[in-house]
């Protein structure tokens, strides 16, 4: 059963930074739903805690150490983790709406079902993370690193991946629409029946990536690299292919209707009862060699 976008609101009890740090000092641990908004905890070490279901919005965490910290179901609206490190957190179903988790270390941490709109997450490692069913609309993925994480059901609409690394990533059924993707490393990446109307794809590797399913109307996938992609049964109505590299792609029953494939390169692909019904090829190389004039 999917896991709802909750979190606790009504706090009982309300705790300084000073107090927080002290009683952690002398060895407790569990800081369930206590109100810490605001709370200035800068380079913090707060390993272990339980924090869950507690009001953590707008407080500053810049730096800290959060090691397997229990956030789960926490307001963390507004927070600034901005390096914090953040590797086997439990994050799951917690409020992370605009937070700036710039740079954090978030190895392995489950931030499954959280709400990420707007939040700020270039350059963090989400490597290994769980981020299923999570919302991350207009969320800043620049440059992050999301190698083998899962990412299925997720909804990234509107938001920015230039450049990030999504190796091995499953994103299974996921929302990307008018996502920017430019120049992502999306290598063998697994993307059956994902949403990527709209899409800028410019430049994106894609290659042994399997896509079977996947809506690309009107994507834009200039210059990608598709060699040996997996691309069957999918929408492209639309798309932009121009220069890309489709070198030995298996596009069997896919919709390239009006599909722009100017100087795309089709070298042994497999075009099986593809349906190219007002397509541009000019330029493109066709499975057989032979150039489209």
């Amino acid at each position: 059963m999917p896991l709802m976008h909750i979190y606790l609101g009504n706090q009982n009890t309300i705790m300084d930074a000073d107090e927080l740090l002290r009683r952690y000092a002398v060895g407790e641990r569990d800081f369930r739903r206590v109100n810490l908004r605001n709370a200035s905890l800068i380079g913090a070490d707060l390993t272990h805690a339980n924090l869950r279901g507690s009001d953590l919005s707008q407080s500053n965490l810049t730096g800290a150490s959060l090691k397997l910290v229990n956030f789960r179901e926490a307001n963390l609206t507004q927070i600034t983790l901005r390096g914090a490190d953040l590797v086997e957190a439990n994050l799951i179903s917690s409020n992370l709406t605009q937070a700036n988790l710039s740079e954090a270390n978030l190895i392995n941490a489950s931030l499954r079902a959280s709400t990420l709109n707007g939040a700020n997450l270039s350059r963090a490692n989400l490597s290994e993370a769980i981020l299923s069913e999570a919302i991350m609309r207009e969320a800043n993925l620049n440059q992050a690193k999301l190698i083998d994480a899962s990412l299925s059901r997720t909804n990234l609409s509107y938001a920015t991946l230039i450049s990030a690394n999504l190796e091995k990533a499953n994103l299974t059924n996921a929302i990307l629409l008018e996502t920017n993707l430019k120049q992502a490393n999306l290598n063998k990446a697994l993307l059956h029946g994902a949403n990527f109307t709209q899409a800028d794809l410019t430049e994106v590797d894609l290659s042994q990536a399997r896509l079977n399913g996947v809506n690309l109307t009107r994507a834009i996938l200039v210059g990608a690299k598709l060699r040996g992609v997996s691309i069957c049964w999918t929408t492209l109505r639309g798309a932009n292919l121009s220069k890309a590299n489709l070198y030995r792609a298996k596009l069997c029953w896919s919709n390239l209707t009006e599909a722009i494939l100017l100087e795309t390169v089709l070298l042994d692909a497999n075009m099986d009862q593809v349906n190219l019904r007002g397509a541009t090829l000019t330029g493109a190389i066709l499975p057989d060699g032979s150039s489209y004039e």
